[in-house]
């Protein structure tokens, strides 16, 4: 399987996701560089399929990902439901252009 390694090793790399998605699924949009977003976008959808699954087993799988009890409760109560119909596709990236400070491309990531 491929992914972007982002210049951190693997429990650094999944510290930073987990951060991003509890902040992106408590938001629903955050903005960072365009790689980040891309692989945030990939476990976004996990996670949401999750929460169409919707059982017991699949919210204790979020809740071991996710950093807050609350946003799991949202996850599966509002987002969840919201794409019940839909098969995939969830999130939207919208770029923004070069970040001042280093001229990375920033984007947008947002749910559908």
């Amino acid at each position: 399987m491929f992914y972007r390694k982002l210049g951190r090793d693997s429990s650094a790399r999944k510290a930073l996701f987990r951060s991003i998605l509890t902040s992106f699924f408590a938001h629903g949009r955050i903005e960072t560089t365009e790689m980040k977003a891309k692989e945030a976008s990939k476990l976004a959808a996990k996670m949401i399929t999750l929460a169409k699954r919707g059982d017991l087993h699949a919210r204790r799988q979020a809740l071991s990902f996710l950093m807050d009890e609350d946003v799991v409760k949202k996850l599966f109560d509002e987002i969840g439901p919201k794409y019940k119909d839909r098969q995939g596709g969830y999130t939207r990236i919208l770029k923004l252009g070069p970040r001042r400070g280093d001229a990375a491309p920033m984007s947008i990531l947002e749910l559908v």
